[in-house]
């Protein structure tokens, strides 16, 4: 690479307490949402049960116990030279049912500890609010985001964390991958709109109208956050998060172009211009009208949206896809929001397209727009990994299209930043293997370093460097450039 990364550049990984933390019902917490998540894989979807059922296996209720394991694994962050690692608060471990006057003291001191270790081992911590994380009573009472009630508990959830954290974290996001609340099937995690269903996730329907107002009780809710931290901690930052999916037109029609910039507009554009700009963008009043939303909007609404201005930009990438008006396109999976296949593309084992130069076109979109500060928070590849033993018996993972995805992708970044583009940090998703969010499955393998669980549950939970490992190492010792 001709280009180096900016000194100081933020080199991590990501991960979100619901995937990884386990200790599900220890120390007070609450049972959340994904709790009532059995596991699942490419093929059969996750099933949502109302009642925990003891003799059925629900993944994220042991993780990969980061919870008493997490003093070795932000070793091992650091080991790979970490200097910032993204990580989330599960809500239902601070306010067990959301509704609580006070918080729990154990859930708080947990993170205390976390925070310190990263400290301790110079890693700086990048906050998120709400990482597919809320208390399942909140489900019950209020059917999650799409009750305005929801903007009031989590403003107090978020003042708790924030008055308790702020001289030990100060980069912080609100809502993970927001935009996916904008279609039924991301709306599923991200703002939990599933009171009184049982049943394969694939299978719940949420209209437009529930969609868009959820969104904007989320933004209402964010906007106060951002406020208040600006407000009371202004040495903090407050930061957005979107799951960017770049797609293409599939061909040269013209046709084919607008619905592509339509298809942006509503998946890419229309959370984070809230978001940045402080204000629904232009086309949204078409939007609306052409779908039967019509949001609720009470007096005070659009002021907290415009005074919640994130001061940076973070999205996640993992792939690309192609839209077209010309019939039924081959579809290709990847991040609960499937789209058309590109012929230019290889694919991973579970049909997410890997498209590194898309993230160089995405980096150059967004700061174009923006033209504030921008991290990579969440960008990796979910593939099928073997355990190997070398001839004095030590387990191995040989993991080279891990390695070369990776190198591809900070390849990209660095051509970004040449172009102009104000990148400050990557954070690899997940740089240690958890349950799989979309499948609950194990054998979906994200990490850098292995974690002996499996699918039905079994393994000692050990843990293993992949190659990948060292080859992450290298990358952040040169900054980017070996």
């Amino acid at each position: 690479m001709a280009v180096t990364f900016p000194e100081g550049f933020f080199w991590g990984g990501a991960t979100a307490a619901n995937q990884l933390e386990g200790a599900w019902d220890v120390d007070g917490r609450g049972p959340s949402v994904d709790d009532h998540f059995l596991g699942g894989s490419v093929d059969t979807p996750r099933e949502i049960t109302i009642e925990i059922d003891p003799d059925r296996f629900y993944p994220n209720h042991d993780g990969i116990d980061f919870y008493h394991r997490y003093e070795e694994d932000i070793a091992l962050f650091a080991e790979m030279g970490f200097n910032m690692y993204r990580m989330s608060i599960a809500w239902s471990r601070i306010f067990p049912t959301g509704t609580e006057a006070e918080p729990n003291e154990a859930g708080l001191a947990f993170y205390d500890r976390v925070f310190d270790c990263c400290r301790a081992h110079g890693i700086e911590p990048l906050v998120t609010l709400s990482h597919y994380e809320m208390p399942y009573a909140l489900v019950e009472r209020y059917n999650g985001w799409e009750s305005r009630e929801l903007i009031e508990l989590f403003e107090r959830y978020a003042r708790t964390v924030l008055d308790r954290y702020h001289e030990k974290v100060r980069w912080w996001l609100t809502f993970n991958e927001i935009n996916l609340g904008a279609s039924s099937a991301g709306a599923l995690f991200e703002t939990s709109m599933i009171r009184g269903f049982e049943g394969p996730a694939s299978a719940v329907e949420l209209t437009p109208q529930q969609c868009y107002q959820a969104l904007h009780h989320q933004f209402v809710a964010s906007g106060r956050v951002v406020r208040y931290a600006h407000e009371r901690y202004p040495e903090l930052k407050m930061g957005n998060m979107d799951c960017f999916i770049l797609t293409y037109a599939a061909t040269c029609d013209p046709a084919d172009v607008w619905a592509n910039q339509v298809e942006m507009d509503r998946m890419n554009w229309y959370c984070s211009d809230v978001q940045v700009r402080g204000a629904y963008p232009y086309y949204a009043r078409r939007y609306w009208r052409e779908h039967g939303v019509e949001l609720q909007v009470e007096p005070g609404d659009l002021e907290d949206i415009a005074a919640g201005k994130v001061d940076f930009y973070t999205f996640s990438y993992y792939m690309s896809n192609t839209v077209t008006t010309h019939g039924d396109a081959e579809v290709t999976g990847g991040n609960m929001v499937s789209g058309g296949k590109n012929p230019y593309l290889e694919s991973t084992d579970w049909g997410w397209q890997v498209d590194p130069t898309g993230l160089r076109i995405a980096l150059n979109q967004i700061y174009a727009r923006y033209q504030i500060p921008m991290m990579v928070v969440e960008n990796g590849m979910g593939a099928l990994d073997e355990v190997e033993k070398d001839a004095d018996g030590t387990p191995r993972v040989h993991d080279p299209y891990r390695i070369d995805y990776l190198r591809k992708h900070v390849a990209a970044m660095g051509e970004a930043i040449d172009d102009g583009v104000d990148l400050i940090g990557y954070t690899w998703w997940g740089p240690i293997d958890l349950v799989s969010a979309g499948t609950g499955e194990m054998r979906k393998r994200y990490g850098f370093i292995y974690v002996d669980k499996h699918d039905d549950g079994t393994g000692d939970y050990s843990r293993i460097r992949k190659d990948s490992f060292y080859a992450y190492q290298q990358i952040i010792r040169s900054n980017g450039v070996c």
